[in-house]
């Protein structure tokens, strides 16, 4: 019931007296949050608000109250997500909720309610692709994440994996689909220097991930994230260490907007 065309729906019903104001009631007396049990209030309206549903925050949380939480949203939400989830800990919700899906390198687990497509993913709802890039194969468990929060919200994704710039020329193998990017997003640690080169060779938005993997002095991802935020490249837009699900929301709100203002064909 979060999303506006079910809601739009349910108001025609009333309005065709289909169902009783009641019955319309009942469906909507959790619109704005729902409290589960005594540890959580769900914002079921957050879809309607911001394009998005809430997404759940697994660190911190039980397999119990993962699930129970997972058991409230699926009732009104197509795609319920939880983020950071390590194997144990999905195992131990699959118990409760046995069609529960994981992607293990992303650590995302996923109920899916929603036509898919071959890969199994949700259809695509939106025009324009999301193109991914990690530095390294160590920057994957964030890329991905990224990548897998992006398909479940229903954007289109295209992943160019380990093309950092220890190795340039794997990157400027790729010139022709980074100008056909309609949003990048780089995930790189070390110096975190790729976002910058991309960015020189793109026309869209980049959004950059620092990541938490280099040596001790980078000091966690703090190295990258400071000269990404000091980039030369024009263009750029810098989320916090290790952020991969930030960046895709982000990504996604640039094409959604994108959609909204273009201008009517005649």
């Amino acid at each position: 019931m979060t999303s506006p065309d079910a809601l739009q729906e349910l108001l025609n019903a009333v309005a065709t007296g289909a169902i009783s104001p009641d019955h319309a009631f009942s469906k909507l007396q959790h619109l704005d949050y729902e409290p589960v049990a005594d540890f959580a209030n769900v914002d079921h309206h957050r879809a309607l608000r911001t394009g998005f549903p809430e997404v759940i925050w697994g660190p911190g949380k039980t397999p119990e109250q993962i699930g129970q939480i997972i058991h409230s949203m699926r009732q009104r939400t197509p795609v319920v997500m939880a983020t950071r989830i390590e194997p144990d800990i999905y195992h131990q919700v699959r118990s409760q909720i046995p069609d529960l899906l994981y992607f293990a390198t992303a650590r995302i687990c996923a109920l899916i309610q929603t036509p898919t497509d071959s890969s199994g993913m949700p259809c695509p709802q939106y025009s324009g692709v999301i193109t991914l890039i990690s530095a390294g194969t160590a920057d994957l468990p964030i890329a991905e994440e990224a990548a897998i929060t992006a398909e479940l919200c229903g954007f289109r994704v295209q992943r160019l994996w380990d093309v950092g710039v220890a190795g340039i020329h794997r990157l400027l193998s790729q010139r022709d689909r980074l100008q056909a990017a309609d949003v990048i997003i780089v995930a790189a640690g070390m110096e975190g220097a790729l976002p910058s080169v991309v960015a020189g060779l793109a026309s869209c938005p980049v959004i950059a991930i620092p990541t938490s993997i280099g040596y001790g002095a980078s000091f966690g991802g703090l190295a990258p994230l400071l000269t990404m935020l000091n980039s030369c490249a024009a263009g750029i837009g810098v989320v916090n260490i290790d952020n991969g699900f930030g960046a895709a929301i982000l990504a996604g709100q640039i094409l959604r907007t994108a959609a909204r203002l273009h201008p009517t064909q005649p």
